[in-house]
């Protein structure tokens, strides 16, 4: 019994020596596991800060190109609607359009006393027909003489007098003193019988 006693006291510090061995081991051997994981992680983290950042970069170009782009839309906007508005207001206030001219000489038609006596009354007037059969074309020609511009208009008036109408024929000169243009002339042929011309203003 005392050396089997003996014996069991002598194995007993080295199986204590042996689990450690192994404990330490096994430690060991998941740290040097857990390595190539971390590294892997690290790896992969790395990865993605540089792929969000390459995308961050191309969407901030995406987003300046198309900036940029509806800049240029918003400049070629304003400036198709600047030039519409100074096409209107030329058309509608400058003393040199057609447009203006031929509202002022149809004003004076209207208010002469012989153009009422001979037309009636509520003259209206009207330009060359066009294909669609519309009156609304003024036939105008713009010519320069002695370093003036001049231009010359043509229309046609009918009043509340059945079956009368005349041609009206009006010639502006420009002006450089008062920069706007001066009526030379204008009259009115009846076209319809008796003809004869009727002269509204004469200031050649």
């Amino acid at each position: 019994c005392l050396r089997w006693r003996h014996q069991i006291h002598c194995r007993e510090p080295a199986l204590l020596l042996r689990a450690a061995r192994r404990s330490i081991g096994t430690q060991a051997g998941g740290l040097r596991a857990e390595k190539p994981g971390d590294n892997s992680k690290h790896v992969s983290v790395q990865r993605a800060e540089k792929g969000e950042t390459l995308l961050s970069a191309a969407q901030r170009v995406k987003d300046a190109g198309r900036d940029f782009t509806y800049f240029i839309v918003v400049l070629v906007g304003i400036g198709v609607t600047g030039g519409l508005f100074y096409v209107i207001f030329k058309e509608l206030f400058s003393s040199s359009s057609p447009s203006k001219i031929y509202g002022d000489a149809l004003e004076k038609c209207r208010s002469h006393p012989e153009i009422i006596s001979v037309f009636g009354e509520s003259i209206k007037g009207y330009g060359e027909a066009t294909r669609r059969g519309r009156r609304q074309l003024v036939s105008h020609i713009e010519y320069v003489k002695d370093g003036l511009e001049h231009m010359r208009l043509k229309f046609y008036i009918e009043g509340s007098e059945s079956g009368k109408r005349g041609t009206v024929h009006v010639e502006v000169r420009e002006n450089p003193e008062r920069g706007r243009f001066d009526v030379r002339y204008i009259f009115v042929d009846i076209d319809t019988y008796p003809r004869r011309t009727i002269v509204i203003e004469d200031n050649r």
